[in-house]
């Protein structure tokens, strides 16, 4: 039996549904003989040409543009066929059963029984097997997935900068400083009895600093990537009739929730994702807090109590109307004190004051004062959100990142100050700062799968669509 990576694959390669296109593609290993059977043809390499696809008995399921990218020159490394046919989720089908049908009609007797193994691809099949031909590294081919799911501009950007490759020759780069210093650690310990010192005359001191500066800068261009690809949750919160509904759909520029004087209109949480200078902000309107014999409105004030607890930001909203009532000041006392217990010291709470337009000289003490109703101050809570993310616009040169990379770089970081650490005893502990320097590139080549295991690369590659 062949192993799955040997096996040809084929699977439709665009969206479910009707539309104008539609493509199966497959992809294998010689792939050249099941391809001439297929069409009934040679097809010229890399040039489109338009025929009829028929089934088995020679009737055309349809006509359309066929591709063959033989290997190493295609996206997976190996032969690749595209068939571009019209998007119907029938003939689609159609045209993938009859690939199947007729991979397994080839003669094994020809020496083709390799052909005869065609199976529907895996989700994230193609792009695994263009990392495993190393026609990309694990920290790009993460980027196409990325690049798929942007959901703002920017993270569209950032996602095709790290598919170019810039994340990874960040990477690379510290990689290779690390791999120079430790040469230079081995040397010592090979050849301890030269008076030469290697690690003084090289300036490992200096050589190790300037590694944990550029790993620092590294750190944070990779903190404002993964928060363009995965956003902030931010969760309005407070007491009822606040305005925690009109501030979302100020936010929102758009009708998403019922506003009515009627205190506990909303009962339930509702989110919608907008987006601040192309960070992807998830904002999440909740039902006020308050005590309640009201079953329903207890579920929903159960449900702000969990949205809260696993929220980035809370925006902590305040009537100005009522900001001198004892009973209104209490109440947020109390809720005050239960989102920080809640939350600890991780919270990035920011208090707003809302209704700002009814009354006069409005002024907040902390925080930011507005009225979710005409938009005043509305733009200055958005950057206040922007500040509790962590977010510095950076230009185009942003790339994706993951939260794995994150805890990656981290991981190289610890090791790096360990190192530090013993490079100063370095007499008594040089063996063990050649390990931490190990350890350091091994955590450093994860990124980019240099070294990963089968079960990282399984959950990596299972979240991209089929396909892809």
């Amino acid at each position: 039996m062949l192993s799955q990576h040997n096996q040809p694959i084929v699977a439709i390669a665009t969206a479910s549904g009707r539309g104008a296109v539609g493509i199966v593609r497959a992809t294998g290993k010689s792939l050249g003989a099941w391809v001439e059977h297929l069409l009934g043809r040679v097809l010229l390499k890399r040039q489109a040409t338009y025929l009829s696809f028929n089934d088995r008995a020679g009737v055309p399921i349809d006509h359309g543009l066929a591709l063959f990218f033989p290997a190493p020159h295609s996206y997976t490394g190996e032969d690749v066929l595209e068939l571009q046919a019209h998007g119907g989720p029938v003939v689609l089908q159609l045209l993938l059963a009859r690939c199947l049908e007729a991979a397994a009609e080839l003669d094994p007797a020809t020496g083709l029984a390799y052909l005869s193994n065609m199976r529907m691809a895996r989700p994230g099949e193609f792009t695994e097997r263009a990392f495993l031909n190393e026609k990309m590294d694990l920290a790009q081919a993460e980027a196409v997935a990325d690049l798929i799911d942007a959901s703002t501009e920017a993270a569209a950007r950032g996602a095709s900068q790290s598919l170019s490759g810039a994340f990874s020759r960040e990477v690379h780069g510290l990689r290779d400083a690390l791999i120079h210093l430790r040469m230079l650690v081995e040397a010592t310990l090979d050849f301890p009895e030269e008076e030469i010192d290697f690690l003084d005359r090289a300036d490992a001191n200096g050589q190790l600093a300037g590694l944990r500066q550029a790993l620092q800068d590294l750190l944070q261009c990779a903190s404002q990537g993964a928060l363009l690809r995965d956003g902030m949750t931010v969760v309005i919160a407070g007491q009822p009739n606040a305005g925690k509904s009109s501030l979302l759909n100020a936010l929102a520029g758009a009708e998403l929730a019922i506003v009515t004087p009627i205190a506990g209109t909303t009962r339930d949480k509702i989110q919608q994702t907008i987006q601040i200078e192309g960070v992807p902000v998830h904002v999440i309107d909740t039902a006020g807090l308050r005590p309640s014999d009201d079953a329903v409105e207890q579920m929903g004030i159960a449900r702000t109590w969990d949205a809260i607890a696993t929220a980035d930001a809370i925006v902590f909203l305040h009537d100005l109307t009522r900001a001198t009532a004892t009973d209104c000041i209490a109440a947020d006392v109390v809720i005050a004190r239960a989102i920080v217990e809640k939350r600890s010291n991780e919270v990035r709470l920011i208090h707003v004051w809302n209704k700002a337009d009814l009354v006069a000289d409005a002024v907040a003490e902390s925080g930011v004062a507005l009225s979710a109703k005409t938009g005043l101050g509305v733009d200055s809570l958005r950057r206040l959100l922007l500040e509790a993310a962590g977010w510095q616009a950076t230009g185009s040169g942003t790339f994706i990142a993951r939260e794995r990379h994150i805890q990656a770089l981290r991981s190289v970081n610890g090791h790096l100050v360990q190192a530090t650490m013993h490079l100063g005893v370095r007499d008594q502990a040089l063996d063990l700062l050649a390990e931490e320097l190990r350890l350091a590139q091994q955590a450093l080549s994860e990124i980019t799968g240099e070294f990963s295991s089968d079960d990282l690369l399984g959950t990596i590659f299972s979240k991209f669509c089929i396909g892809k």
